[in-house]
C-alpha cells in the first residue's frame, strides 16, 4: 500500500533521472522525499519500470494511490505526465490521434481559387480527379495532424510519463490499440506511416481497478502491481505525516475504526483520502476522542452511501467497543 500526502518538497531545478533511478533503494528514497509512502515493492516495480522501459498495470481497490505513483514519478524525474482517461467507447481519435477537418476545411477554401490551375489541362472527370489525387495527401499530412495524449507521450524528445487511468473502463478495442504502442513505442497512422518514439521512450503507468479483467495481451506486455489498502501501522503513518496536528490517541482511534469498516460489506470502503479528510473533520471540531454522536454526525466524510451509513449506525456500539480495545 502507499499514498502521497501532498507536502511542498524541496527538489533540485533539473532532476537527474540516472541518480533518481540508479537503484531500488534510490527510487524509494525519491518516492519518501516526494511524501510517497510505499513498500519496496513500489519502488522495485517502479526502478523496473525505468530501467527496462516496461509499462506498468497498477491494480487495485480505488483510492490506495495508483494515479499518484504515476503523478509522483513525473515530478521525481522532471518528466511531463501525460494522462490519459478512460472510458467507454474511447477510440483512436480521442486517444491516438485526428485530423485538423477545420484548418483542412479553411484552407480548402482559400485555395479554392487554385483550383482551375490544378485542373488545367484536365479532360473529362477522371483526369480531374487523377489531377486532384496528386494533391490529395496534402491535407493528411503532419501539418494537419491534432496529436493526441498517447502520439504526444511518444513526440517527447526527452520522455514523458504516461498515465492510462483505469483502462479497466474502456472497451477490448481500445486495448487492442494500444498493444502496437506498449510492445515498440510506435503507433501507425495510415496516412503518414509507423511512427516511433523521437527520444526516449515514455515510462507508462496502466491502473485499473478491477472492473472488469484486462485482456491476457496487455497484461503480457506490462509488468504487474497490486497496491491493497494500508494496514493499520501504515496508515497511521499517512495520518501523522499528513495531519500533524491531530493526537496519537485520536490517530489511533480513527485508523482503528476505518480498518474496521473496511472488513464490512459495504459498497464502497473508504479509501485513504477518505481517512485523511476525516482527520482533517476531526480536527477541525476539536475532537480528542471518538464516540457514537462524533461519529454518526461525520460518517458522511468517510461513506458515500445511504445504505452504507445505515449499516454501520447499526454496528456502532460493536465498532466503537472494538475500537476502545474493550
Amino acid at each position: 500500500m502507499s499514498f502521497s500526502i501532498g507536502a511542498q518538497v524541496t527538489e533540485p531545478l533539473v532532476p537527474n533521472p540516472a541518480e533518481t533511478m540508479a537503484s531500488v533503494d534510490t527510487v524509494r528514497a525519491a518516492l519518501e522525499r516526494h511524501r510517497y509512502i510505499g513498500s519496496s515493492r513500489i519502488a522495485t516495480v517502479t526502478y523496473l519500470a525505468y530501467q527496462l522501459r516496461k509499462p506498468v498495470l497498477v491494480e487495485g481497490p480505488p483510492g490506495v494511490g495508483k494515479t499518484e505513483l504515476a503523478k509522483t514519478a513525473a515530478r521525481m524525474l522532471g518528466l511531463p505526465l501525460i494522462r490519459l482517461q478512460c472510458y467507454e467507447g474511447l477510440d483512436e481519435a480521442k486517444a491516438l490521434y485526428e485530423w485538423k477537418y477545420g484548418k483542412q476545411l479553411l484552407y480548402i477554401q482559400v485555395l479554392k481559387e487554385q483550383l482551375d490551375d490544378a485542373l488545367g489541362g484536365a479532360k473529362g472527370l477522371r483526369q480531374s480527379v487523377e489531377r486532384l489525387h496528386e494533391y490529395g495527401d496534402i491535407f493528411f499530412s503532419e501539418e494537419f495532424l491534432e496529436p493526441r495524449p498517447l502520439l504526444k507521450a511518444l513526440r517527447e524528445a526527452e520522455g514523458s510519463v504516461l498515465l492510462i487511468d483505469e483502462i479497466d473502463k474502456s472497451d477490448e478495442e481500445f486495448e487492442s490499440l494500444l498493444l502496437e504502442m506498449l510492445s515498440d513505442y510506435q503507433v501507425t497512422i495510415p496516412e503518414i506511416g509507423t511512427i516511433a518514439a523521437s527520444g526516449q521512450p515514455p515510462i507508462v503507468f496502466l491502473t485499473s481497478n478491477n472492473s472488469r479483467e484486462v485482456s491476457d495481451a496487455l497484461k503480457r506486455r506490462c509488468l504487474h502491481l497490486y497496491i491493497p489498502y494500508p494496514d493499520a501501522a501504515l496508515e497511521q503513518q499517512i495520518i501523522q505525516a499528513k495531519v500533524p496536528e491531530i493526537t496519537l490517541e485520536l490517530r489511533r482511534q480513527l485508523v482503528a475504526f476505518v480498518q474496521a469498516l473496511r472488513e464490512m460489506d459495504l459498497r464502497k470502503a473508504p479509501a485513504i483520502s477518505e481517512t485523511i479528510d476525516w482527520a482533517r473533520t476531526l480536527l477541525l471540531l476539536h475532537i480528542d476522542a471518538l464516540d457514537d454522536g462524533w461519529i454518526r454526525e461525520t460518517l458522511n466524510v468517510l461513506l458515500k452511501f445511504q445504505d452504507d451509513v445505515e449499516s454501520v449506525e447499526a454496528q456502532l456500539p460493536y465498532l466503537t467497543r472494538r475500537v476502545a480495545g474493550i
